[in-house]
């Protein structure tokens, strides 16, 4: 099996990615030991996911730490820094966690920028460890010979490794179960078609590429068994935001009475967030829908709206695959026994 490259990595105080927006073309690295640039790699979606950005937010702190040499205490500038990275995307809510996380650590006597460098080391590997078992409990939802429908990625690119939804199809094939994979082409940034392809292609995964119209139909003829997405915020009722496009396929399952599964680690739960309503939606750049890769695909001077997320409502949603186990109904009450 061909191994896939690390999204994330630390090496000789720089932050190293794949810039996922050159995939599957190039295979290009980014380093930087400057904050602000990983900044912008967030933002410009250089790297995505929402456990992946998080832990870039954590050694993007790491890096604010070390440049504004702080001791003891996070001092002004270093706070600052903080809250810059915080606004770089806002409807993931892992970025808001892991800030709330490195702010809560104990800096008495000690270099802060040692301390969130070795919480951030913790984070990615936590997150990888998620994953894995996110993989293994999701096994039980997937029968042999299934057809499964996934959106946007969530492999190992987005996640620090492994993959949450993107997982469970991974771990249904390393345990020798015979799957067929549909993937949504994700307009407008096609993750689907340019990473989750590129991933499935790399694990030998048998897959079908769809346009993201085409999954109505696709459910209809290829018999789909289950759709399993990933999430960027779950709110304490189970109200899920997801990639555009997602709440779309919500409706759909219900209509073709398909199980509907999120896989995604408890990091991404917000029980802060009462419902769907809470979740902030984050707006992208009007260009990401009139142009593809620098060539206009519109008329000039056109209205466009272009939420980034959606908002797929718990009715919606058979279960939820977390790295402690599967959250069944009601949602309310176990999400919050499993969050504990």
């Amino acid at each position: 099996m061909t191994l896939l490259p690390d999204p994330i990595r630390w090496d000789g105080g720089k932050v190293v990615i794949i810039d996922q927006t050159q995939l599957p073309h190039s295979e290009k690295f980014l380093s930087s030991d400057n904050y602000r640039d990983v900044c912008e790699w967030i933002q410009s979606l250089r790297i995505r996911g929402a456990p992946a950005i998080g832990i870039a937010a954590a050694y993007a702190a790491a890096l604010a730490a070390f440049e504004f040499a702080s001791k003891d205490e996070i001092d002004d500038k270093l706070d600052a820094a903080l809250t810059d990275i915080h606004k770089t995307r806002p409807t993931a809510v892992n970025i808001k966690n892991v800030l709330a996380r490195l702010r809560k650590l104990n800096l008495q006597g000690k270099n802060v920028g040692e301390v969130f460098l070795n919480e951030a080391h913790r984070i990615l590997a936590e997150e990888i460890n998620a994953c894995e078992k996110i993989g293994r409990f999701g096994l039980e939802l997937v029968p042999d010979k299934a057809v499964i429908l996934t959106h946007c990625h969530t492999g190992g690119l987005a996640t620090g490794g492994y993959g949450t939804a993107l997982g469970i199809i991974r771990a249904a094939n390393e345990a020798g179960k015979d799957i067929m994979v549909i993937a949504d082409e994700t307009r407008p940034l096609l993750q689907g078609a340019r990473l989750t392809a590129y991933e499935l292609q790399k694990l030998r995964i048998n897959f079908k590429l769809i346009v993201d119209s085409a999954s109505g139909i696709a459910m209809k003829k290829f018999k789909v068994d289950l759709v399993v997405v990933g999430a960027d915020r779950i709110a304490a009722n189970g109200d899920t935001a997801n990639k555009i496009g997602t709440y779309n396929l919500s409706i759909l399952c219900k209509e073709h009475k398909i199980p509907f599964y999120i896989a995604a680690p408890i990091s991404s739960f917000d029980i802060s967030a009462k419902s769907g309503e809470d979740i902030p939606i984050e707006e992208r750049s009007p260009d990401e829908v009139t142009h593809f890769q620098s060539c206009r695909s519109a008329p000039e001077n056109i209205s466009v709206y272009a939420p980034a997320f959606d908002v797929s409502p718990a009715d919606n949603i058979a279960a939820f695959v977390t790295e402690r186990g599967i959250i069944r109904r009601p949602f309310r009450e176990n999400i919050a026994k499993m969050i504990g």
